[in-house]
């Protein structure tokens, strides 16, 4: 049976593909800062059949991304550790200059630092897996500039510079940085208020992610509607 640890999987994307690993008989290790709203994605996710374990706590914590892995290990081992959990350093966004630095920091901890450490912390079961995989979630902020989308865009582009230079250094894993591309979350939501068009369910993108995991790319960078639009 494949594992996968999913942070930020609570809503949202991380939730949407809690669930398509689940249909798949994956057995997961779900990660939120919120209790109560894991615990009931949790419970929904095991009536496909998966065994689901439910963390609560803060990713940036050192002490809970080792429950994570131990976690993971009671499970089996770990094939799959998705990093989705964001913060984007100010709500709503700013300009840059208006951005605390203190807001920056906390987006570079959670979406960068807290990312490598839960990798280094997973590296011997996702090497000892044979089928080992990462996937770090980016944002099309990271390769364009757009006007306050500064500090969280910075993080998410450290984040695929990180995703690159692991595949290179443990080759025997795939590491894909994700671009979800637009989706209706309450993160968007947070970072632009008040924004009424309509933006896409974050279930429609988890096609792409099975993609991946059924066909192993070369590790990359890859756009999650581009991949939905080949399978069509």
């Amino acid at each position: 049976m494949s594992v996968a640890i999913i942070t930020g999987a609570s809503k949202g994307l991380g939730r949407a593909l809690a669930a398509g690993l689940a249909e798949r008989g994956w057995d997961l290790v779900l990660d939120a800062r919120t209790a109560g709203v894991l615990e009931e994605s949790a419970r929904e996710l095991e009536k496909y059949g998966s065994r689901v374990v439910a963390v609560a706590g803060d990713v940036t914590d050192t002490a809970h991304r080792a429950e994570l892995v131990a976690a993971a290990r009671g499970l089996g081992g770990l094939d799959l550790l998705v990093s989705n959990a964001s913060a984007l350093g100010a709500e709503p966004l700013v300009r840059l200059e208006s951005l605390g630095l203190d807001g920056l920091r906390a987006a570079l901890e959670t979406n960068v630092v807290a990312a490598l450490g839960l990798v280094q912390e997973s590296l011997e079961l996702l090497r000892a897996s044979g089928r080992g995989a990462v996937i770090a979630l980016s944002s099309d902020a990271a390769v364009e500039a757009y006007e306050t989308w500064g500090g969280y865009g910075a993080s998410k582009a450290a984040l695929d510079h990180l995703a690159a230079v692991l595949a290179a250094e443990e080759p025997g894993l795939r590491v894909w940085a994700v671009d979800p591309g637009d989706m209706g979350t309450d993160l968007y939501a947070a970072a632009v208020p008040g924004d009424e068009d309509a933006r896409p369910d974050p279930v429609r993108v988890v096609p792409a992610f099975l993609r991946l995991l059924d066909e192993r790319p070369a590790s990359g960078r890859y756009a999650a509607p581009a991949l939905v639009e080949e399978v069509r």
